[in-house]
């Protein structure tokens, strides 16, 4: 008895075998599922760029662009990194095995494919895949800063509560991808001395830090969870608060004001709502005598400059 997969499950075989994408379509459409093929890795790039599979059935071996690197590259695309990846090979060794797994894989048969086994660990792996994605879900309506990352420094996912505030605090629309080698670098020195769970470390910005990761653990065996959290520069922050008979909360949203962070970014980076943000400006302007964030901001850099 065949298993009946989800409506929406789309499987994409990826194998330069006409005969294997022959054999695996037709297995997997009787199953119900929806099945894209592609012939080589670039052309498997070519399709994830466009549309987004569930679960992914790759040929290890193929000219050009073999199955490891073509993984590698479309586990590097945040849209795609959490989509699982089965190799199918005939290479059988330990150190293929490895390679596939290293690569990004979750999973692995070995040819000729059986499509009983085939299809239950497709089932299995879709599965997990529902279970991470519906974790995920939940830590983003919660809006906790979270990220996850592979040993590497790579990003497996962020929330997008996480995403703004590193964009934000970093003044980049990639930021993340600044955090990489930083992060690749604090886990690798970790391991060596053996540091504990809820370590934290900082991320700099032109000499100043402007992130704290705090470690929460492994949660897989190659992904690590971070909690980050804004910093302002305590200095700043007190010299504007002394200038300007300023609350400490205000002192630190005129600091990002001076930095030219909009009241979204300076949301993030303090955890504040949009609202409270612009009951400080109100507040602000009042204590500076000037009328608009611009002004403000002037007002700001002066002091700033003057304690130089």
């Amino acid at each position: 008895m065949s298993e009946t997969a989800h409506p929406r499950d789309i499987v994409l075989i990826v194998d330069d075998s006409p005969e294997t994408l022959g054999f695996l379509t037709d297995a997997l459409e009787q199953s119900g599922f929806s099945v894209l093929i592609a012939t080589s890795g670039q052309a498997a790039l070519n399709i994830v760029d466009r549309i987004t599979p569930d679960i992914i059935l790759m040929d290890a071996v193929m000219p050009g662009m073999d199955g490891f690197d073509t993984c590698r590259s479309l586990k590097a695309n945040p849209g795609i990194a959490q989509v699982p990846v089965i190799f199918m090979t005939g290479l059988t060794e330990t150190e293929h095995i490895v390679h596939a797994l290293e690569s990004g894989g979750v999973d692995y048969l070995s040819k000729p494919i059986n499509i009983d086994e085939l299809r239950a660990r497709i089932r299995v792996h879709l599965a997990n895949a529902r279970s991470a994605q519906s974790a995920r879900v939940a830590l983003d309506a919660a809006g906790r800063h979270l990220l996850a990352v592979r040993s590497t420094g790579g990003i497996q996912w962020s929330t997008p509560q996480a995403t703004r505030l590193v964009n934000a605090a970093t003044g980049r629309d990639d930021g993340l991808d600044t955090l990489a080698g930083h992060i690749a670098t604090w886990l690798g020195d970790r391991e060596k001395q053996g540091s504990g769970k809820d370590a934290a470390f900082f991320i700099q910005q032109n000499g100043q830090p402007v992130l704290q990761l705090a470690f929460l653990g492994a949660i897989g065996s190659d992904e690590y969870l971070f909690r980050l959290t804004g910093v302002s520069q305590t200095s700043d922050d007190e010299t504007l608060r002394q200038s300007f008979a300023l609350t400490v909360r205000e002192a630190q949203v005129l600091l990002w004001i001076a930095k030219g962070k909009s009241n979204r970014d300076i949301g993030e980076i303090l955890g504040l709502s949009a609202r409270t943000v612009n009951k400080h400006l109100e507040q602000i302007y009042v204590k500076l005598g000037v009328e608009n964030r611009a002004s403000a901001a002037v007002k700001a850099a002066n002091a700033l400059r003057r304690e130089q």
